[in-house]
């Protein structure tokens, strides 16, 4: 079953960048993909979103620090995080719209880790 792969998580510094990717398991082309997240405790929120053609939107808490950008090459899309806070400590995860068929695919999420 095709599923999500999410990648580049890990612990960082307050102030550093991390790179995450999100890419299908199977040949499967994606046209909308979200990136979400979810601290302890918390509620999952949308972070970021990119359509089909590159129209992308972000939460206010990550405008100016954060990316997002599709390879449609490779099929993978990519979160780009810079200046990163304590407070973007959570799993991130990725959610993409099959172009074919309209289904939603999960992946199984990412841990970011951000030491003050």
């Amino acid at each position: 079953q095709v599923h999500l792969v999410e990648s580049g998580g890990g612990l960082v510094q307050a102030g550093g960048s991390l790179r995450l990717s999100c890419a299908p398991s199977g040949s499967i082309s994606l046209n909308a993909v979200t990136w979400y997240r979810q601290a302890p405790g918390k509620q999952r929120e949308l972070v970021a979103a990119i359509t089909g053609d590159g129209g992308t939107n972000y939460v206010d808490s990550v405008k100016g620090r954060f990316t997002i950008s599709r390879d449609n090459a490779k099929n993978t899309v990519y979160l780009q995080m810079n200046s990163l806070k304590s407070e973007d400590t959570a799993v991130y995860y990725c959610a993409g719209r099959s172009t074919l068929s309209g289904m939603w695919y999960w992946g199984q999420g990412t841990q970011v880790t951000v030491s003050s």
